[in-house]
């Protein structure tokens, strides 16, 4: 009897640490498929947005295409002139959605 009562009480400390090991592997499986990409993305957009220089073609979140033509550093505001009639406007860096410029990187 002392048998069967010390055999059911492992079971259920064994089937603890198991379940504790799934769930282990499912936080450790979402880290790597959903967080972990988004993390090296937002670096690469930092890295993107960071290296705007003026002269560059950009195109905001918004939509909205046109050229820097002046920065300010201490605000993170880029100026950038839209359209034939070099029509000019305030952004924040973070609205940046790509660099349209291609520039060759020397390494």
């Amino acid at each position: 009897m002392n048998f069967l009562l010390t055999g059911g009480t492992a079971g259920a400390g064994d089937s603890l640490w198991i379940t504790i090991l799934y769930m282990a592997v499912i936080v450790g499986i979402f880290y790597f498929l959903l967080m972990r990409p988004q993390q090296k993305k937002k670096k690469q957009e930092e890295k993107m947005r960071s290296s705007v220089q003026i002269g560059d073609d950009i195109t905001t979140i918004g939509g909205i295409v046109g050229r820097v033509v002046g920065m300010k550093d201490d605000a993170n505001t880029l100026i950038i002139e839209t359209g034939t009639d070099r029509a000019k406007m305030k952004i924040k860096k973070w609205a940046v959605g790509s660099v349209d410029t291609v520039h060759d990187t020397a390494e």
